[in-house]
This record gives structure tokens, sequence and C-alpha cells, in this order.
């Protein structure tokens, strides 16, 4: 058994297919089918169940996973923390983040680390807040930028508040709404709304919000990106509540402030133990936010 072998495995176990696998590791299929055989040979039993469908794991390649998944991040630490300890930081940096970041310049604030640290590799991706937990809890993720509704509990990770942030309600220019200087959330009662995917932390702000004050939430549409809550609104088609720095990106729209409008908090969150390359970048954003009413700052996105 070899660490190659443990990595293709993983990416098999995450990505459910041998063929999304072999993508991600840059390795032909064939190759990494042959590698998990020998794995699989090697331990005397099937990690994985095949079909023409689905990849799924046995009872014991989930005893596997458990096992292996830390193994192979503290043999990746290795080299990282042994250069670390000359000053230098080496290694990879994954990140996490939201759609609809808007308190800081992601881009910019990591183009800054590439200069200090050009040896440490960066990998960004985007999803939903829970997934994004999710993975920095797994270690898939060094850090993740997180929207959350307020109270909402962050378990088993470190965090950094970032910003509290105001939902406003976005409308058609020629919507009867779009006449209000400030409207009450009752308004919106029976609107039809456009809102994020059903069970996501986003979708729950404004879930939570309605319940709180005794409305009924009436999703017609369901959108998996913050840009496509914009243009359905853009077409007329619902209205839409979102962050007020994200209103202003919109295009063809009208924003209106709600009186009693749901909020979310937007975070920061890492491991308790923090790579080398994590923990660098995290100095970086300490210093960022430290700076924050400096002007000309490109880091932060100011209200």
């Amino acid at each position: 058994m070899n660490l190659k072998q443990i990595e293709y495995a993983l990416a098999v176990a995450d990505e459910g297919s041998f063929t999304r696998a072999a993508e991600r590791c840059h390795i032909v299929q064939s190759a990494l089918s042959h590698q998990i055989a020998r794995l699989e040979e090697h331990l005397g039993t099937a990690l994985f169940e095949r079909s023409s469908r689905k990849v799924r794991l046995t009872a014991a390649g989930e005893a596997f996973v458990r096992s292996a998944r830390p193994a192979l991040e503290a043999t990746r630490r290795i080299v990282a923390e042994v250069a670390a300890v000359s000053g230098e930081v080496r290694g990879s940096l994954s990140i996490g983040k939201i759609s609809s970041l808007t308190e800081i310049d992601l881009v910019e604030l990591l183009a800054r680390f590439h200069g200090l640290y050009p040896q440490v590799d960066i990998h960004l991706n985007m999803s939903k807040s829970e997934l994004l937990m999710a993975d920095v809890r797994e270690r898939r993720l060094d850090l993740a930028f997180v929207g959350l509704w307020p109270g909402e509990k962050i378990e088993g990770l470190a965090m950094r508040l970032l910003a509290e942030e105001e939902l406003v309600a976005v409308v058609p220019p020629d919507h009867p709404l779009a006449s209000y200087e400030r409207l009450p959330l009752a308004k919106l009662e029976d609107q039809p709304l456009v809102d994020f995917q059903a069970g996501t932390a986003g979708r729950r702000q404004t879930d939570e919000a309605f319940a709180a004050a005794g409305l009924r939430h009436r999703v017609q549409f369901e959108a998996g990106n913050v840009m496509l809550v914009g243009e359905f609104v853009r077409r007329g088609l619902a209205v839409g509540l979102v962050p007020s720095k994200i209103a202003e990106g919109f295009s063809g729209v009208v924003t209106v402030p709600v009186y009693d409008a749901p909020s979310r908090h937007l975070y920061a969150v890492w491991s308790h133990r923090p790579t080398p390359a994590a923990a660098a970048f995290l100095v970086l954003l300490e210093q960022a936010l430290g700076r924050r009413e400096s002007p000309g700052d490109p880091l932060l996105v100011r209200r």
C-alpha cells in the first residue's frame, strides 16, 4: 500500500465515480482502477461496490476512509511542517467560498499571499456553506468563507466573524413595491419569491425570518447561485432577498430596504490545527481586517 493508492481511493470515495476521480487526480482511469484493485488485493477486501451507474463504499471501504483520510493528511503535512521550522511556507492551500462573499476581495488577497509564498499551490472552490464547513472538518479544505443565520452554531472549527449583513428586497423596476422607500417583511408574503435551494444555510435565513414573523414564505423559484436570483428578478418573475452589497451588483432591478429583514453573519472557518500555509494565510487575513478603515486598501469591499 502506498500514498498514491490511498489518494486515489479517497478521490473515488469523494467523487462517487472512477472517471471523476481520475480527472481530479490527473491520471487515466485505467491506471487509477488498476491501483485501487492492487490496494483492495493488499487489504484482502473490496472497498467499493461497482455498478454501471454509481460507485459506493462497502462497509470495509467506509472503515478505510475513516482511517485513511487523517493518515494522508498527516503525511502531507510532514514536508510543510519541516519546511516551516526553517521559516519556509510550502505545500498547498485549499479555500472554499460561498457565491455571495462580499466582505473581502478574495482573489486580491490570494494574489498577495502568492506574492509572499510562491511555493504554495492554491486551490479555490465555491459551494454551499454547510458543504464547505463539512469539507473543512474533513480536512478537504484548509479554510472556508461561509454565511450563516445569526445564532447558528459552528461546531468543531475555529472561526472569525467578518461581517453582519442585512438583506434587502430586490424587485423589478415596474413592480408596485419599487416605489417604497422602506417596506415591512409582511409586504413580501404574497409575492412570488426567488431564493436559494431548500435546506441550504442561505435559505434557512429567510425561512426562519418569515417563520419568526408568522408569515408564509412562498418560494416559487429556487436558484443555486446568487447571481441567478438577480436574473429572475430582472426578468420580472419574482422578488428576492439578498445582502445589500450583492444587490449593488445587480442591474435592471430596484433595491428596497426592509424594516424587519433577515440578516446573515459572514465567517471565516478553519481547523483548530491549521497547516503552515493556512496559518500564514490567516495572518494575512487578520492584517487585512485590521486595516478595515484604511482608505485605498483593495482587499476589503466596504459598505
